[in-house]
């Protein structure tokens, strides 16, 4: 069926299968397209903007991803844990005059909420969604990691600049890859070691500036050298320190063109379309997910079955339009919850199950807006507020209609457009996010004292001392990007040491920037239809690079027998 998006005002299509998910979900048919439905849930997640504030419970200065404008309270995360407050007590009755969403936002800006989401964290107060982190700084959607910092690493250690590098150790700016150990500028690489600057490589070592490599050692610009050779150009490179690495740089893309891609990264997979899913079945129009089956518009899944709509989620079944945590079931229209059941419209609850429209509670049954019933209430009062956020909708300032089955309206997000994710893949101008009904944080003035200015950041990190730490950098972009520029940057210890080690210059750039930098180098979260680009070859498939990009790209087929 086709139906046209409230929100683009573009049509979209359900699939026969998307309408026994949501029959199985008791759910409507979304109203919004599944892009909306992704720029719309990241509207509620704040991962990378910090901001110095109070607890307000126990008065100590936090680091937090809410700024002080905020209206509910916030609590550093061993207050939000213990036993010193109760989420009950903002406990309110429903009101059938009023639309559900205005009762759940009154209920919203009273419960206190956590300054950060970590689990199991260690010396990682610079932290945001992590999980099982040790000694890291400034990493975000990170599970299991080590002596990290800035970046997205997952089960790694010692690794730095990464976006979804998994199994790794001393791995610097390198996405989408697995299994590396030092190695630095790689993307989509796995099994190697001793690489800089590749793409596509696999079961490699010691390799500058190749693509599409399989077995290989001691190869520079995809041509053979003698270890000899290879070191002394090695050696050479490095002596060149941070203008030597830009020159590698420009000629590993010239390589990187020339080479076939494949139409889509995936491993031992049954029936998917996306882009980077391994050991997956039936999973469609699915991005970054693994061990996932029988699911659809999804991102960053692992151990995931008869999921829609979903993101950052680890160990879930039978979700719908749900945001961020772990092991949940049954779960709808909710954003950060973990380990529950049966959770609709529930925001940062946990160990709960059978509650609707709740915020915060913990360990609670049969709730509705932190209101307790017996079993018997809650599942003859349920069915009247769902009838009601049809009869009563919200409707937000641009007249967009929320009944029951759409996720949270942006309007209720408490941060601004341009402090969430949905910046970085769904990028607008303060002018455009107004004009869309958006909320819009103004750039906070920086009086930053610079004591290194870009240009006079050092080429080679032998010219660097330990008197750089802490030492006040200017970012190269100096404020006048989009992509959330800090203006200034320091190298802490940790940091400096590991370039060091790896014999790496200084970078130019703030960590947002360079965020932002690695994101321009993945695939937008979309598929276009095309054909395979071989001669005399007429498979078509699905594949997140667009008609008009410049690579080569090949069918499944095609690639492995160039390959």
């Amino acid at each position: 069926e086709t139906k046209n998006c409230q929100n683009c005002q573009k049509d979209f299509v359900i699939e026969p299968d998307d309408f026994g998910f949501y029959e199985q979900m008791k759910v409507p048919v979304p109203t919004f397209c599944p892009e909306c439905r992704l720029q719309r849930r990241f509207m509620a997640r704040n991962e990378r903007n910090f901001y110095k504030r109070e607890c307000d419970l126990c008065k100590k200065s936090i680091i937090s991803m809410y700024s002080l404008e905020k209206h509910f309270p916030v609590y550093c995360s061993p207050c939000w844990w213990g036993d010193g407050w109760d989420s009950m007590i903002y406990k309110r009755n429903y009101d059938f005059s009023k639309p559900f969403f205005i009762q759940f936002k009154e209920l919203l800006d009273k419960v206190p909420r956590p300054n950060l989401r970590n689990t199991n964290v260690k010396n990682s107060d610079y932290c945001n969604y992590v999980a099982d982190g040790k000694n890291c700084y400034l990493c975000f959607g990170s599970i299991e990691v080590e002596d990290c910092l800035y970046g997205c690493p997952y089960e790694s250690k010692y690794c730095v600049d990464t976006y979804l590098a998994r199994e790794s150790e001393y791995c610097y700016q390198c996405l989408d890859c697995e299994k590396l150990s030092h190695s630095s500028f790689c993307q989509e690489c796995a099994t190697s070691f001793n690489l800089l600057y590749c793409f596509d490589c696999k079961n490699c070592h010691d390799c500058i500036g190749c693509s599409g490599l399989r077995n290989k050692g001691y190869c520079i610009y995809n041509k053979q050298y003698s270890r000899e050779d290879f070191l002394k150009e090695k050696e050479k490179i490095f002596m060149e320190g941070y203008k030597g690495l830009k020159s590698v740089a420009k000629e590993f893309e010239k390589i990187k063109i020339k080479i076939p891609h494949r139409f889509a990264m995936t491993l031992q997979c049954k029936d998917v379309s996306g882009d980077h899913i391994v050991f997956s079945k039936n999973t469609h129009n699915c991005f970054d997910v693994k061990r996932t089956e029988d699911s659809r518009y999804s991102i960053r899944l692992i151990d995931a079955k008869n999921v829609y709509d979903t993101n950052y989620c680890e160990y879930l079944e039978l979700c719908c339009d749900y945001l961020g945590f772990w092991k949940v079931q049954r779960t709808k229209f909710s954003n950060t919850c973990g380990e529950g059941s049966d959770l609709t419209y529930a925001d940062f609850c946990s160990g709960s199950s059978n509650l609707f429209g709740c915020v915060g509670l913990r360990q609670k049954s049969y709730c509705i807006l932190n209101q307790q019933y017996t079993k018997e209430e809650y599942e003859k009062l349920v069915p009247k507020i769902i009838k009601h956020m049809n009869d009563m909708p919200y409707i937000d300032s641009r007249g967009r209609v929320y009944k029951y089955g759409e996720f949270f309206p942006s309007e209720l997000s408490p941060f601004c457009y341009n402090e969430t994710i949905t910046e970085e893949y769904f990028p607008l101008t303060k002018e455009e996010a107004i004009r869309q009904g958006y909320k819009w944080k103004e750039r906070e003035e920086r009086k930053y004292q610079i004591d290194i200015q870009a240009e006079d950041i050092p080429n080679n990190i032998k010219e660097v001392t330990e008197s750089i730490v802490n030492k006040v950098i200017e970012c190269e972009h100096q404020g006048k990007c989009n992509e959330q520029c800090t203006e200034a940057f320091k190298i802490i210890p940790s940091e400096l040491q590991f370039y060091q080690r790896m014999n790496l210059p200084l970078p130019h750039l703030c960590p947002n920037c360079r965020h932002y930098q690695r994101l321009k180098q993945r695939n937008p979260l979309k598929l276009w239809h095309r054909k395979c680009m071989k001669s005399n070859c007429s498979n078509e498939f699905e594949t997140s690079y667009a008609p008009k990009r410049p690579e080569i790209v090949y069918c499944e087929k095609c690639y492995q027998q160039e390959i």
